[in-house]
């Protein structure tokens, strides 16, 4: 690794805490004793160069993140990931709710399910359960 190579991991952890309440730290550990290196570049190029710039907004990045997750399918960790950053960066359950119902559209019910499921779950674990709409207007 190069200075530049620390310099971009560290600011990509930076991120990383400020998006996900321990998530991602969580999915990073999980890969450790498997591939480190993969650990390493997703911190430092997912988070250390593409999420930090600052043509959109984190709540933007967060908002397209969920619903690429949910097209996608079977991305139930990234989905835990992206949920918490949604929410650290000030979308309101009620709007991510909106956002994975809109997705029934282009990705299917079975997706949009599956990703509602995992909102859910990190909704219980932040005790912002149940859900209530956000009032028209």
């Amino acid at each position: 690794m190069t200075s530049n190579g620390d310099e971009q991991y560290e600011r990509g952890l930076e991120a990383l805490r400020q998006a996900d309440s321990g998530a991602g730290q969580k999915l990073l550990e999980a890969l450790a004793d498997v591939s480190p290196e993969l650990s390493y570049r997703s911190v430092a190029w997912s988070y250390g160069d593409l999420y930090v710039r600052p043509e959109l907004a984190r709540r933007d990045r967060e908002l397209l993140c969920l619903g690429v997750l949910t097209a996608l399918g079977d991305t139930g960790a990234q989905l835990e990931v992206h949920v918490n950053g949604a929410l650290n960066a000030g979308l309101t359950p009620s709007e991510i709710v909106e956002a994975l119902l809109q997705a029934v559209v282009y990705c299917g019910v079975p997706r949009a399910v599956n990703a509602t499921l995992v909102a859910k779950k990190v909704f219980a674990e932040r005790n912002l359960l149940p859900v209530h709409p956000t009032p028209a207007g």
